[in-house]
């Protein structure tokens, strides 16, 4: 391999490299939603407003900034139904939901804001009342976005909604991809950014190629 050649490669692979890793992690802040099954907390495959959770039921809302399911904090304090449901009794037609509401810490607050103490709470419903209908019995406010995103519970954060954030010092954590970037920057330039370098690559090798055929 030429030294001019070498050199060139040098150079490709680093703007590969560069474009290829993104300067920052993007977390979210937002309420993420989770089941509990036994001892463990799942993150829930379906929103509060279409799940339909069972008499005896234990689901969990957290608030926190996370980058994806996998990165995500999940809710702390009681969760057993026994405890939580313990004093309110069981009605003809209607169900018990046990709801575990974590506000988060204060590195994942809004700026000016301060979280509210965890609490849990059994909400007494309707048989076929959703999780949202169960969660609005016995923590509102509540507040959705337009995309029916649970924005606010009990009234926390007062303003905001999944708004991306760059650094653990202002709630973000540091790891791997976004989790809710339906409409983010980063994965978008850094696809595009990866797009490009390739095709630099690949152009790079067409000119070497046409260096050797039209060699002496």
């Amino acid at each position: 391999m030429t030294t001019r050649r070498a050199v060139l490669l040098s150079l490709l692979t680093g703007l590969l490299l560069t474009v290829a890793s993104p300067a920052h992690a993007t977390g979210y802040r937002y309420w993420s939603f989770w089941d509990r099954t036994g001892a463990t907390w799942t993150y829930a495959t379906q929103g509060p407003s279409t799940t339909v959770p069972s008499d005896g039921d234990v689901q969990g809302f957290r608030f926190a900034v996370s980058e994806d399911s996998a990165d995500a904090d999940k809710p702390r304090g009681t969760a057993s139904f026994s405890a939580i449901c313990a004093h309110t009794p069981a009605r003809d037609g209607r169900k018990r939901v046990a709801l575990v509401l974590d506000f988060g810490t204060a590195s994942d607050a809004p700026a000016g804001e301060t979280p509210p103490a965890g609490r849990t709470a059994c909400a007494s419903v309707p048989r076929d009342a959703t999780t949202a209908e169960a969660l609005a019995s016995v923590a509102e406010p509540l507040r959705y976005n337009a995309n029916a995103l649970l924005c606010a519970v009990s009234g926390y954060p007062r303003t905001g909604c999944g708004e991306p954030v760059a650094e653990k010092g202002t709630g973000a954590k540091k790891g791997t991809g976004s989790k809710q970037s339906t409409s983010g920057s980063g994965p978008s330039v850094g696809l595009f950014a990866g797009a490009g370098a390739v095709a630099v690559l690949g152009a790079a090798a067409v000119w070497q190629a046409r260096r050797r055929r039209n060699a002496p």
